[in-house]
C-alpha cells in the first residue's frame, strides 16, 4: 500500500511539473511567428552542434569511469555501452529508467558488481549539480542578472555541505560508515551479516568520488568538460537562429535546463526542457515566439541522436545476450534427462541452485523483456564468480553431501 502510495504521488508530481512548464513554454507564443522562425533557421549549423554532442558524451565517458576506484574501472567501451542505453531509456520511459537499466547492463558487460555501479551513477548525479552550479557562479561576470540566483546559491552552499560531511565521514571511517548505515537491514529475511559485508564493500567502493581526492578531482575535471561542451552545443543551436546572442547564453540555458533536469519529469523531460530553457532566454529579452522555435530544436538535437544510436545498440546487446547464453546454460545446468524419465526429479537428486533460473532472453527487443531479463542474468554473473572461486569443488555433479 506505501509503495502505491508513494508511485502515485511521484505521478502527480510529475505531470504537476510537466504542465507548469508546459504552460510556460507556450505562454505568449505566436504559432505564426514561430513557424517563420523555423522555417528560415540555417540547420547547417546543427552538424558541428551534433559533433560536439559527441564530444560532451565521450567526455561523460569518460567522467563516469573515472568514478570508479582505479583499480576497479571496467573497459572504456562497456562503460560507453551502458552510458549510451542509459540515455536511450531516459528518453522513452518514465521515473528515469535509464538509470536502473545501464547499472544492469554494466554489471553484465563488466566484473563489477551492481550495487558499486549503482554507486558511481549516483556520484554522477551529484557531480553533474556540482558542475552545473561552478560553471554557473564562474560565468557570474559575464551573465545578465536572474532571479534565481538567490536559490541556485542556496543550493550550492546546501550541497558543498553535505558533500564535504559524506566525505569527511567516509574518508575517516570508510567502510564501517556504511556498515552501520546498512546495520538495520539485518532483520531483513535473506540478508546475512556475510551479505551485508559485501553489500557494504561495494558501496565504499561505488563512493570512491568521495574518499579519494585524486578520484574526485578528475571525476570533477571531467564533468565541467562535458557541461562546458554541453554550453557550446546551446550556443551553436542558436547561431543557427541567428538569434545574436553570447556564449554566455549557452551557459545560462545549459544552467537552466541542468537544473530542470533535477525533478520529476515524463520521457525524454517533454516540457520540462522547453520550459526551462526559456526561462534562460529570458533575461536576454527575447520574445516567446523566438524562444520556442530555439528550444524545440535544441531538445531534438538532444534526444534524436540517443534514440538513432541507442536502437541498434540494444539490438546489438540482445543478439550478445542471447548468444552469451546457451554457453553460461552450458556450465551450470545438469545434462537433460531422457525422454522416458518423469518431468520431476526424484527424492535425493542434485538440483543446481541456479538451474531453474537461468534461461536465454526473448526474441525481440521489446523494452519490458529486456529489463524483466536483466535480474536473472545477473544472478547467473554472481552464480559464475562463485564457481570461479570455488573451482573444481562446485562442478555441477552430485556430492555425497548433498
Amino acid at each position: 500500500m506505501r509503495s502505491r502510495r508513494t508511485s502515485s504521488t511521484v505521478k502527480l508530481a510529475t505531470l504537476a511539473v510537466t504542465a507548469g512548464f508546459s504552460c510556460l513554454a507556450l505562454h505568449g507564443v505566436h504559432l505564426a511567428r514561430a513557424w517563420h522562425a523555423l522555417e528560415r533557421s540555417d540547420y547547417a549549423w546543427l552538424a558541428p552542434a551534433l559533433l560536439v554532442l559527441a564530444l560532451a558524451m565521450g567526455a561523460r565517458a569518460l567522467r563516469w569511469r573515472s568514478l570508479f576506484a582505479p583499480d576497479r574501472r571496467p573497459p572504456l567501451g562497456a562503460i560507453a555501452n551502458a552510458m549510451m542505453l542509459g540515455y536511450f531509456y531516459n528518453n522513452i520511459m518514465p521515473a528515469r529508467a535509464g538509470e536502473v537499466a545501464r547499472v544492469l547492463v554494466l554489471s553484465r558487460r563488466s566484473r563489477a558488481r551492481p550495487v558499486e555501479i549503482a554507486g558511481t551513477a549516483a556520484l554522477e548525479r551529484v557531480y553533474d549539480v556540482v558542475g552545473v552550479l561552478v560553471i554557473f557562479f564562474l560565468a557570474l561576470p559575464w551573465l545578465p542578472r536572474v532571479s534565481w540566483l538567490e536559490p541556485a546559491a542556496i543550493v550550492a552552499g546546501g550541497l558543498a555541505v553535505a558533500i564535504a560531511a559524506t566525505a569527511l565521514v567516509l574518508a575517516t571511517r570508510g567502510e564501517r560508515a556504511v556498515r552501520a548505515l546498512l546495520r538495520p537491514l539485518r532483520r531483513l529475511p535473506g540478508l546475512s551479516e556475510e551479505r551485508l559485508a559485501r553489500v557494504a564493500a561495494d558501496v565504499t567502493y561505488g563512493f570512491s568520488g568521495l574518499r579519494h581526492p585524486r578520484v574526485a578531482v578528475c571525476g570533477l575535471f571531467w564533468t565541467l568538460v562535458a557541461w562546458l561542451l554541453t554550453a557550446l552545443l546551446a550556443y551553436l543551436v542558436s547561431v543557427a537562429f541567428a538569434l545574436h546572442l553570447p556564449f554566455a547564453c549557452g551557459v545560462l540555458v545549459t544552467v537552466a535546463v541542468g537544473l530542470a533536469m533535477i525533478l520529476p519529469s515524463p520521457p525524454a523531460a517533454v516540457g520540462v526542457f522547453e520550459g526551462a530553457a526559456l526561462i534562460g532566454l529570458r533575461a536576454y529579452g527575447l520574445s516567446q515566439s523566438a524562444a520556442l522555435p530555439y528550444a524545440l530544436v535544441l531538445h531534438l538535437v538532444n534526444f534524436l541522436p540517443f534514440v538513432v544510436v541507442g536502437v541498434p545498440l540494444l539490438h546489438r546487446n540482445a543478439r550478445r545476450a542471447r548468444a552469451d547464453a546457451p554457453a553460461g546454460s552450458a556450465r551450470s545446468a545438469p545434462p537433460a534427462p531422457p525422454a522416458s524419465a518423469p518431468a520431476r526429479p526424484r527424492s535425493g537428486d542434485y538440483v543446481p541452485r541456479f538451474a531453474g533460473r537461468q534461461a536465454a532472453p526473448a526474441a525481440g527487443v521489446a523494452l519490458a523483456r529486456e529489463l524483466a531479463a536483466a535480474q536473472p542474468e545477473t544472478v547467473q554473473l554472481q552464480a559464475r564468480e562463485h564457481r570461479e572461486r570455488l573451482g573444481a569443488v562446485y562442478d555441477g555433479g552430485p556430492h555425497a553431501d548433498g
